[in-house]
């Protein structure tokens, strides 16, 4: 289980057209904002990631860089990126399930064509979301189950703006007994 105010554990994937995503040099001003999403064969996942791409400046000008990610091959990540039409959206691929299940992120099975048409990978990875600090450590993190019902980036963007205003902690912190 990750915990706010603790180191996050390493990522470090291939993007389309940035070159290798490591976590650890990406030290933005404020936050590095994290959205793992199922992959090409999910339509919530696009309608997400087009939300996303059309708030990528305003929260640049909080101080947070952003990266959307999945465990497609990059064939298929290609195709997202082209169908969320985001052009400046980092969009890495190839996320090893592994790396996925230490981030705390679900993993599920295929159950064959979705929706749109579209084959489900054997295994994928459903969603989160995740504010990273420039320290390494979780400031904010959400994790679904399902692809339905996902923090809105408008509010996530609300929310980062009364962090910065009130300087407010990461919060779920605590271990000790109770």
């Amino acid at each position: 289980m990750l915990l706010p105010r603790q180191l996050v554990p390493e990522l470090r994937v291939p993007t389309l057209d940035h070159g290798e995503f490591d976590l650890a040099d990406n030290v933005h001003d404020r936050f590095t904002l994290l959205v793992f999403y199922r992959g090409l064969h999910c339509p919530v996942c696009l309608k997400y990631l087009r939300e996303l791409g059309s708030l990528l400046s305003e929260y640049e000008r909080r101080g947070a860089s952003m990266i959307a990610i999945s465990s497609d091959t990059p064939e298929r990540a290609r195709d997202m990126a082209r169908k969320v039409g985001a052009s400046h959206l980092r969009v890495g691929h190839s996320l090893p399930l592994a790396v996925a299940r230490r981030w705390g992120l679900y993993i599920s099975s295929s159950r064959g064509t979705s929706s749109i048409g579209i084959e489900e990978p054997p295994l994928f990875s459903e969603p989160g979301v995740f504010l990273v600090r420039p320290d390494g450590t979780l400031y904010y993190g959400s994790v679904q189950t399902m692809p339905f019902a996902r923090p809105l980036f408008s509010e996530l963007l609300q929310a980062i703006d009364f962090a910065i205003t009130k300087d407010y902690p990461a919060r779920g912190e605590y271990v000790g007994p109770l």
